[in-house]
């Protein structure tokens, strides 16, 4: 059911359509070298034998999977004869070219760069990181995308219909399949985008109903929604832990949680598990967007999430799923804000910008009260002793004073942290703080506590040390 010309051509009118870029370049006879980067079933090894065909090249077929450098080699030299003996050009379609290695890839360098062929590569995985530089410099990358619905059923329609190729042409006397509107419908949906899914499905389903002798009235056979399902067995998603599938999938659903949308957060997260997806690498992402997309708006985001990802350690898949439903859920509908996350940058351009700054004086830790006489630890005023628990002095280092980092947002608890630091800075301003009327009884400081045991652990050392001398003295 290949298509035989472009006006066959199901999809992609981005790049085929009346307007679309190759299809302008073949109205003017040239063809460079490219490579189609698309998802499985949208036509790539269609699309590169109907453009050998406008360009009245000869086609010549490898697959990355199969083929190596000497077969390579065998086709240049093919394409080379036919160049000068007839004049003929050539066109090289490579399957699956990300699974070239490098040197394999730079074996195709000259031959792209003098014209003795023109390379036509496909790849489902993302060009950019999978082929060579130089080779991609010569190529012009093109984007095939998933077909519509509308365009899978123009497919599975055109399969039915076809007397010469088709299904009318092969089945019994009568011939023909009649799909009943439930099962077309279930065959497109289930198709996700790939027409040779949707082929392989109908064809599974027809045999089934075939084998059981299910017509319609007319007596075509009539593949019920049944013989569609068992066909089908299994949605197969688009997805591909390694690949685009992944990082376009998380980036969507990172997107949704940030954005306010708890459903589509949902439906990302589920794609992801029916996938297969590292369910830890979900927990990892609920934790960052608690922290990068919420921050203090709430604060709960973060334990939350922390909690989901507990609990996926504690009790696995698939009752934890309802733990990171639970998360995304919450964090999808919390209130947002970035100003954490650029508090802190700021702070760390400033490290990178000025390096590690002196600590003031009067901040530095005095180990030992001789360090006092060279300024270390002098001048520390202890906030809890004023009202408020606050008093206004130096904590950035002397290049930094009056710099502010954190500007809490207007969403969720971060109006109280502005109202609260709002308050502290007017007060600040008002004059001089004024110390606590302390009634409280004498304390004693966390060391002083500890400092029982402490002496009791050295006298039992020093008793063990002791023991220890007077076995191995020799008198």
């Amino acid at each position: 059911m290949r298509p035989r010309d472009l006006t066959e051509f199901v999809g992609q009118g981005h790049l085929v359509g009346e307007r679309g870029p190759l299809r302008r370049s073949l109205a003017r006879g040239h063809l460079s070298s490219l490579l189609l980067w698309g998802p499985p079933g949208t036509g790539k090894t269609s699309l590169a034998r109907l453009l050998a065909a406008e360009i009245g090249a000869e086609f010549a077929a490898l697959s990355a999977v199969m083929a190596g450098v000497a077969d390579v080699r065998t086709t240049i030299a093919e394409a080379q004869e036919r160049l000068t003996l007839h004049g003929t050009r050539s066109l090289l379609f490579l399957d699956e070219i990300h699974r070239f290695n490098k040197a394999q890839q730079d074996a195709l360098l000259p031959h792209v760069e003098d014209g003795t062929v023109t390379l036509i590569g496909a790849t489902t995985e993302n060009p950019y990181f999978e082929v060579n530089s130089p080779l991609l410099s010569r190529m012009r990358v093109w984007r095939l995308e998933p077909l519509t619905d509308e365009e899978v059923a123009t497919v599975v329609r055109r399969a039915i219909a076809d007397t010469d190729r088709g299904l009318a042409g092969r089945l019994g006397p009568t011939g023909g399949v009649a799909l009943s509107d439930a099962a077309f419908e279930h065959l497109v949906s289930f198709a996700g985008g790939d027409a040779r899914t949707a082929l392989n499905v109908l064809e599974g389903a027809t045999a089934l109903a075939e084998s059981e002798d299910i017509r319609d009235a007319e007596g075509h056979v009539s593949p019920r929604l049944e013989d569609v399902e068992a066909a089908a067995q299994q949605r197969v998603l688009a997805y591909d832990r390694a690949g685009d599938g992944h990082y376009d999938t998380v980036s969507a659903f990172i997107k949704s949680l940030r954005g306010n949308d708890p459903d589509a957060s949902l439906y990302w997260l589920a794609a992801m598990i029916a996938a297969g997806e590292d369910p830890k690498f979900i927990a990892r992402r609920l934790i960052i967007s608690a922290s990068e997309d919420v921050g203090n708006a709430d604060p709960r985001a973060l334990s939350v999430a922390v909690a989901a990802g507990q609990a996926l350690d504690w009790i696995g898949l698939p009752e934890a799923q309802y733990a990171l439903a639970q998360a995304t859920v919450h964090i999808a509908s919390s209130p947002k804000s970035d100003s954490v996350g650029r508090a802190y940058g700021a702070a760390m351009a400033d490290v990178l910008r000025l390096g590690s700054l002196p600590v003031p004086n009067h901040l530095r830790s005095a180990g030992d009260r001789r360090m006092k006489a060279h300024g270390i630890g002098v001048g520390y005023v202890f906030p809890h002793d004023f009202e408020g628990d606050d008093v206004a002095q130096q904590y950035l280092p002397d290049e930094l004073v009056g710099r502010r980092y954190y500007v809490p947002g207007d969403q969720g608890y971060e109006a109280t942290i502005a109202a609260r630091m709002a308050a502290r800075d007017e007060a600040r301003k008002n004059g001089r703080p004024r110390r606590k009327q302390r009634a409280d009884p004498p304390m004693a400081s966390m060391s002083d506590a500890l400092r029982p045991r402490e002496e009791a652990r050295k006298r039992i050392a020093a008793t063990q040390r002791e023991d220890a001398n007077t076995e191995t003295d020799p008198t």
